[in-house]
Parts: structure tokens; sequence; C-alpha cells
């Protein structure tokens, strides 16, 4: 089972300047990394190497993506205003909230384009799945601005160039734990795209993920939105994937499955409040393997860069089917927090997304 792994120095060079939590800093706001800093994703990519993992993945070179393949999603205006403001030194990439330094633009496309290096490898047949640890990240991206530390859809621009090759049933599982707000804007009214994100219920960004948001149009019931709880771990998580996500991809019967790959529903992350550890996400990716379609991951949040390493690990260690001699030095601790357990108003939770989804809809028509 090859498995790729996509990854450049130049992700770590995306510059997102002192803004605490996204914010400018002055007045009162003493400076402070951004949360989307580089030592995060870089900690990750040093665990995979220094465990040994790296020697059973396929290396693969990314290339960047075209502003015509970019422009599949975006509009010509943000591609633009993007490319103008990363030439003349940086800027924000659409919600105040998304610094971007000079370099940015290319760095950008590097990742969308390593999401498409994933899938060309993945339909030659070099690899049975892949991972692609790109930066920045791309779920809340929507066509027109980039939002949430976004700048282009990274799995938006992938799914259209993996249609340009002759693909037409593509499903997108986002377990990062705010809401794939981008993914689900771009294909919201397109029956070809299945789009499923499990988020923590009211996050981020607000008002946005609810169970009743299931797409418009020809496109209706291709949505699919389960917001948990503020609390959820690894119960919740798997009632929602064995009620939810699996019938529904199943019934879909997907060509590829993209994983938008966030690892900020750890316990241990800043920005959210949510109770996964490295165990569980071993046991998310299993789930997604399971459905019988190449699996795609392009990475996405996580802020915690103390643990998103051994999340990540165990992510990419279930797609290699590869046990490396790492253990997880924070997983007996984690696995003893409440939370863990399926608790009555998860379930309840996880019930009304259920409800809400129309396996009919997305079956395939004859």
């Amino acid at each position: 089972m090859a498995t790729g792994w996509i990854c450049h120095e130049r992700y770590f060079w995306h510059d997102t300047g002192s803004g605490p939590l996204g914010a400018p800093a002055g007045g009162y706001l003493e400076p402070l990394r951004h949360p989307d800093h580089p030592d995060t994703k870089r900690r990750f990519r040093n665990l995979v190497e220094v465990s040994g993992l790296l020697d059973a993945l396929v290396p693969l070179k990314p290339r960047p993506a075209t502003r015509d393949e970019l422009l599949r999603v975006h509009t010509e205006a943000h591609v633009t205003r993007m490319r103008e403001l990363s030439e003349a030194g940086g800027g924000d990439a659409g919600d105040g909230e998304s610094p971007f330094g000079p370099g940015s633009y290319d760095i950008a496309a590097l990742a969308a384009g390593g999401v498409i290096t994933a899938v060309d490898a993945v339909l030659s047949g070099t690899v049975s799945h892949a991972y692609a640890l790109v930066r920045p990240p791309g779920h809340h991206a929507v066509p027109d601005r980039g939002i949430g530390f976004c700048m282009f859809g990274n799995i938006a621009v992938a799914a259209e160039h993996a249609r340009s090759r002759g693909l037409s049933r593509i499903a997108v599982v986002d377990w990062d734990v705010h809401h794939g707000n981008g993914t689900q804007t771009i294909f919201e009214a397109d029956p070809g795209v299945l789009a499923i994100s499990l988020h923590q219920d009211g996050l981020f960004p607000e008002a946005s993920g609810g169970v009743a948001e299931r797409g418009t149009g020809p496109g209706e019931g291709f949505t699919v939105n389960i917001p948990l709880p503020a609390g959820s771990g690894a119960g919740a998580y798997l009632e929602a994937f064995d009620r939810v996500v699996e019938p529904a991809v199943r019934a879909f019967e997907p060509e590829l499955v993209f994983v938008a790959s966030g690892f900020d529903a750890s316990a241990f992350d800043p920005l959210a409040r949510m109770a996964l550890n490295s165990a569980a996400y071993r046991a998310l990716t299993s789930r997604v393997l399971s459905l019988g379609a190449p699996v795609i991951a392009a990475h996405e949040g996580g802020y915690s860069p103390e643990y998103v390493p051994f999340c990540g690990l165990a992510v990419v260690e279930t797609l290699a089917g590869v046990r490396t001699p790492v253990t997880d030095p924070f997983l007996d601790a984690l696995l003893t927090i409440p939370g863990q357990e399926l608790a009555p108003h998860q379930r309840e939770a996880v019930a009304r997304a259920a409800a809400a989804l129309d396996l009919e809809a997305v079956r395939p028509r004859p």
C-alpha cells in the first residue's frame, strides 16, 4: 500500500506575522506569534522523519497550481489581489485575520499544487493514498476571498483538477474543528461533490455549519454538516462516522475521498474545546480507509506544536499501514479526561445530523 508524502520547505516560509490570535498587534495588544505559525507543521514533518516513517513513504515533489487552476475555484479578482499584495510585501487574505507576507502567493499556489500533485500520483497508480502537509491551509477560502488563515481552497482546487482528469464523484470529509465553510460554499450547488464537515458547534465561522445547511439547487443533500458539542471526544466522533459519514459516503460511491485533515479538535489545541487524541485520529483514518476509495489527506488547522506531531503521525502511519516505534507520550493522560465516552447530548447532536441526511439524494443515478 504505497502512500505518497508531499511537503516542501517553502510551506514553512509562509509568514503570518505577529498578531495574537490573528488580530493586528498594537495599542494594548502586545505582539505575539500568529496561531498559524510554521513550528507546528515543521515539528510534524520532523517527527515523520525521525520516526523512520518517511522511509516507508513515496516522496512526491509539489508543483505550483497554475493561475487557470486557481480560477476554476476562485474569482479572477481574488487571485489577482493575492498576487499583487504578495508582490507588494504582503497583506490580508480577506477577513482581517489572515495576514501574509511577501512571496505568500507563490507559497499558497504551491500548497494547492501540492494537493494536485497527490491527485495525479493517485490517479496514475504511483501511490494508493497520500498525505499533503501543505501550508497555508485552505478549507475556509471562498471564491472571492480568503478566510480563517486560508488564501486558496487547496482541496477544492485539487478536486476540480481531479474532475478535469475524468472523475465525476468526489467526497470531502473535513474533520478540522472549524466548519469547512469554503468547501461548502464552492460546491453547495454541485451534486458531483459530497462535502461533509464535522466541527465544534458554533465555533468558526460564526453562524456557519448547521445541519440545515444541506446544499442548494441540484446540490441539495450533497452538503452534510455534523456540528458537535464542545468537549466531544472519540466517542462522539466515532458515533458521527458510524451514523452519518460512512452511510453518506457509501451511498455516494465516490471515486476519490479527500480528508481536510485538521488537528485542532485535539484536547491540547488552543483555538477549540474538543477532546480528541492521537488514537482517535488513528481510528478516524481507519474508518475513512474502509470506505473503499483512494484517500488524499490535505493538512488544514491544528495549533498545538506539542501535540499536532503525534496526531499527524498516527494518521500517516494508518494511511501507510506502518507502525513506528514512536509512542504518544500524552495519550494515557488524555484517555482519562472527561468526554471520551459518548454522552447523551452528543448522541442527540449526531442524531440530528443523521435525521437531516438524505441517502437517496446522494446515490448515483442510473
